[in-house]
């Protein structure tokens, strides 16, 4: 039986400068917030401030990741919204489960 060569056409289209250069934006406010997260790793006495500072550049990070690294920003706004009000609750527990639990270890010492 003998093989038949087929000719496979790729048609490449040209670079999108404009989603080029808003990745790359994207990507240096990431840098800028994690230079940031830095400086006050480094400078700022530990404390509840830090910590909630910390948490609140994380989601700020996370976000930027979600809407243009897994392209959401993008997507229908049912979609956005059916994401981000669970997380609201996630994150609202969170909050409730730490705020319990420091009152609890409190009350026991």
């Amino acid at each position: 039986m003998a093989h038949s060569e087929e000719t496979v056409h790729i048609n490449v289209l040209p670079p999108d400068k404009e989603k080029i250069k808003k990745l790359w934006m994207t990507a240096l406010w990431m840098l800028i917030i994690t230079i940031v997260e830095f400086i006050i790793a480094f400078t700022m006495d530990h404390g509840q401030f830090k910590v909630w500072l910390f948490i609140g550049l994380t989601i700020v990070k996370a976000a930027f990741i979600v809407g243009e690294f897994m392209h959401l920003r993008y997507e229908v706004k049912v979609l956005f919204w059916s994401i981000l009000i669970p997380l609201v609750f996630i994150v609202w527990m969170l909050v409730a489960f730490v705020y319990e639990g420091v009152a609890i270890g409190n009350a026991r010492f």
